[in-house]
Order: C-alpha cells, then structure tokens, then sequence
C-alpha cells in the first residue's frame, strides 16, 4: 500500500473540500483533497454562488478571474404563485460589490477552485481516488484509506476532513449519526429547451398541485419539480403525457416545450434530505459540508452554506496544522460557530416545505389572490426583500477569510 503524508486530508471534492483545500494551500499548509470522480461533471448540483461566497472570493483575490467566466448575475429572484409573480428577494438591497447571485453550473467553480489551487506548491488533488476508511490510533483519526487507480492508498495526516457529502463514508467510520428530519418533498430533475419567449428571470412556479423551479442555463432550463416524497412511481405510472401536462400547467412557460422530455430516463429523481450532526469532530477528525449538515434545496443555500463551513475551518485550524495535530477545543469551536446558523437555516427550509414548497402547499393560498391580499403582499414586500437578500444572500452568520490568510 502507497502511503501519503500530509498536514491535512480532506475526502471529497465539493465546494466545501475545495474551498478548505484551495485556503490552507494559499497559507503554505500541504493538503490532499480525495474526489472518487474522475471530474466534476454531475448535472443536478447547486448552481448558485450566493453573494457571501462572491465576497469570500475577492478575499482571496480571485473575485475578478471568477465573473470573468461564463455565468448569470442575478440581482432579483421572482415566483409565479398561483399566477401573481411576486418578487421577494432583491440583492440589490445588500450592500454592493457583492449585491447580486451568480448562477453558473457548479462543475464550472469546482474546476475553477482546482485550477487556482494547483497555483501552490502544497496541494494536491488526488481524482478518482474514493476514501473509504479512516486510520485509527490511539483513540485519535490519523488519515485515511483510499482506492486510487494504481491501487490501494494510506494518506496519514495530522487533520482528516469529511466533505464526502451526505452519505459520507468517513462520517460512518467515525462513529458519527447524523440527526434526520421527515421532509415531505423529492425533487425530479431534468432539462428544457428554452421557449421562443422567455419571461424574466424565475426562480420557482408554483400552485395548489406543485412547485417547478427554472434554473437558466443560457440555451436552457435545469428544471426541478417538487413531488411528494415517494411519489415518483405513481407519478410514471401516469404517463409521460399527464407529467407534460401537470409543467405546462403550474409553470405556462415551459408548455411548448415539455415534449422535449421524451422518456422517463430524461427524468432523475432527487430524495431530500435534512439533516444535521450533534457532533462534528473526534479527535484528528472534522465533518462539514453535507457531511455535517444535509440542507435541502430550499433557498439554493447548499453551497453557500458549504464555502461558509470550509472558510471557518481553515481560520481556525490553519495556524495549530504548522505544528502538528489540532486540539479537540479548535475542532469543538468551529462546531460551535457553524451549528447555529445551519439550524436556523434548517428551520427555514422545513417551514418552507410545509407552508408551500410541497404539492397542495399553494392551496393555502387563493386561486386567483384577490385584491387586498395583492394589494398587502405588496406593500409587504420592500421589507421582505431587505431581510430575504440577507438571509439568503449573506446567511445568518456570513464568513470571512482571516486577515493572515488573505
């Protein structure tokens, strides 16, 4: 067996494993960061870069390079509810540069953070290399095991990170069950062409029967619709022609181009989950990122949430990794930053779930909304949107890189 040494391991090559291993490269640390994947190419991942993380970016230095890629700047995100389009987010009311949301496929900013990492000596990505257990002495994680295509590895670091996602493997190893909570939703996931006439940017469509959500993409749509949790087998029991009718009505403007959906494999199937950790560390050993805290879709916080959790790692634990392992107290206190925001952000999510973003949530709402209530949603709204683009957009407790890491 092949055995690598490191100053820290991390297993999994998503925004968070990147970002923690992009940052302690940058603070001359020698990191190894583990993705099974032989690239970053999966279709139905976040795709959006709130603007907290575009704010961590110029941090680093790395803001202007980034918007210089192919991408979407969002300044306000609308909903179609019950027909009545409401606007209730508006970045524009946070305070600028960093006022809008970047949409861009997340493969695109994962090779983005690659590529500014490989700039520094001390880090290393390791592809199509899946961790798939933990080195244990003395009560205390010491690195990973590993399959890579030249076989079996040992990657022995002073710090292990779980960012394998929300099934880690090396969450399990580690003894670590994270809580669950019931959310009632899955989500299907596919692409549409974009029709001949394109209203303005929407985020979500939504009515008594479901919600759709429209991600622009330039010459199409990743589009998400919101059914019952389990109910995808009665829904293709019901034919490709009811599911083509059920988008054209809750979201119009996909109707002339739903038959591009021509087969149920056009169709994947995302289970929801949400669910978090009690506890997030052993001794050697720290969980972020889903392996942490699994977030659902709502809000489209998951990346965001990931970048905040992997910038409060590394200013904690940047400075002890030059001298060797980190204290239990250092890994405990990035828990302890970390947890409350995730749980509010949570909160959110399932109350969202269960007022609306759920088939029949809508109906709560009347079909159409009369007068008064268009009339008080809107004076309601200027208000809503300040507090939404902080919530959303900065989150509860927004991170930054420390100064001697900059």
């Amino acid at each position: 067996m092949h055995t690598v040494e490191t100053s820290c391991v991390i297993a999994g090559g998503g925004p968070a494993g990147m970002m923690l291993g992009l940052i302690l490269a940058r603070a001359g640390l020698d990191v190894v960061v583990l993705e099974k994947h032989a690239d970053f190419f999966r279709d139905f991942r976040g795709d959006t870069i709130h603007p907290s993380t575009i704010t961590v970016l110029g941090e680093l230095g790395l803001r202007d390079r980034f918007l210089g890629m192919p991408h979407t700047s969002i300044r306000t995100l609308d909903a179609v509810v019950n027909g009545t389009r409401l606007h209730p987010i508006d970045f524009g009311m946070l305070p600028p540069p960093d006022d809008f949301l970047v949409m861009a496929p997340q493969w695109d900013f994962l090779s983005f953070l690659a590529q500014e990492a490989a700039a520094f000596p001390g880090f290393h990505l390791l592809m199509e290399t899946d961790a798939v257990g933990l080195i244990q002495e003395g009560g205390a994680v010491r690195g990973v095991t590993a399959h890579g295509p030249d076989g079996e590895l040992e990657v022995r670091a002073s710090l292990t990170v779980a960012a394998d996602g929300r099934d880690s493997t090396l969450r399990d190893a580690a003894g670590l069950r994270p809580r669950r909570f019931g959310v009632p939703i899955d989500v299907l996931w596919f692409r549409v062409p974009k029709p001949d006439r394109v209203p303005p940017s929407t985020l979500a469509y939504v009515d008594q029967h479901s919600m759709v959500i429209t991600i622009d993409r330039g010459d199409y749509f990743q589009t998400g619709v919101i059914i019952e949790k389990g109910g995808f087998d009665t829904l293709r029991a019901a034919g490709l022609p009811h599911f083509h009718r059920m988008l054209g009505e809750v979201a119009p403007v996909l109707a002339p181009v739903v038959d591009a959906i021509a087969s149920w494999d056009d169709v994947k199937l995302l289970s929801v989950q949400i669910n978090r950790l009690d506890r997030w560390f052993r001794s050697g050993f720290l969980a972020i990122g889903d392996a942490a805290h699994a977030m659902s879709p709502a809000f489209g916080v998951g990346v965001n949430y990931a970048v905040q959790d992997a910038v409060a790692t590394a200013n904690a634990v940047a400075a002890p990794l030059r001298s060797g392992p980190v204290d239990l107290r250092v890994l405990e206190a990035v828990q302890h930053r970390r947890l409350p925001p995730v749980a509010r952000m949570q909160g959110l999510q399932l109350a969202a779930h269960e007022f609306i973003a759920r088939p029949g949530g809508a109906a709560r709402l009347p079909n159409p909304l009369p007068a008064p209530l268009r009339a008080l949603l809107t004076a309601a709204m200027p208000v809503a949107r300040r507090a939404s683009a902080r919530i959303v957009g900065r989150g509860f407790l927004p991170e930054h890189i420390a100064p001697e890491l900059r």
